[in-house]
């Protein structure tokens, strides 16, 4: 009798054990689920870190507003006659500190159009680079210089009363001079009158759009 009390104890405490060690791994089973489901919830209510994309700014606007042509890298990174330096000041001011246009300015600068020029306001300008100018003939260019009426004449030919976007630029467009010029391309590819080129265009001053040419634009003769 003793004998099967001890084997019946024994079978007891063995169940017993069996039946606890199951009660705990369901629990620590349930404990890691519910951690899972803790962690998850936490994950999906806190904020997510934006992804490479997402971060990066919207550059479709941005680009379509930045200087565009093979002479803008001719054009100072930084100082006065940067693009960021010419933004800051009127047109004539700023494409005096451009070394590109350094034959321009001193045209402008003759005609007396320096105050005109930097006065004026949401205009665009068409501007010869100084190999543009060293087209033409020294005497040519010589007596030019020294006629102000007739260099102010082609000068305001260059000038448009209207600040003309890329967008906006081709077709017929009116000049200070009062003859229109006729600008044809689209994107980045832009030629006026038929021969001269837009080597660096939407070049922004303080109060103009800039669009650096190859070629000396001369007026119709009367």
């Amino acid at each position: 009798m003793s004998v099967i009390t001890t084997r019946t104890s024994l079978a007891v405490a063995l169940a017993v054990g069996a039946l606890a060690l199951s009660l705990t791994g369901c629990g620590s089973s349930g404990s890691s689920k519910a951690g899972g489901d803790a962690a998850s919830s936490a994950a999906a209510g806190a904020p997510m870190a934006p992804s490479s994309a997402a971060s990066m700014p919207a550059t479709g606007s941005a680009m379509a507003d930045q200087p565009f042509g093979a002479a803008c890298s001719a054009v100072p990174a930084t100082g006065a006659g940067s693009f960021a330096g010419m933004g800051q000041d009127p047109v004539a001011t700023a494409a005096s500190n451009n070394p590109l246009l350094s034959t321009l300015v001193t045209a402008v600068k003759a005609a007396g159009l320096v105050d005109t020029l930097n006065s004026a306001k949401d205009i665009t300008v068409f501007a010869p680079t100084n190999d543009a100018f060293a087209k033409l003939p020294k005497a040519d260019l010589d007596k030019v210089l020294a006629d102000k009426a007739l260099l102010t004449k082609i000068l305001t030919y260059h000038v448009s009363p209207s600040r003309l976007s890329p967008d906006a630029l081709a077709g017929t467009q009116k000049t200070l001079e009062g003859s229109p010029v006729t600008v044809t391309g689209s994107g980045q590819d832009f030629t006026v009158n038929s021969n001269a080129k837009v080597l660096c265009g939407n070049v922004h001053t303080a109060n103009a759009t800039v669009y650096i040419i190859d070629t000396v634009l001369m007026p119709p003769t009367s």
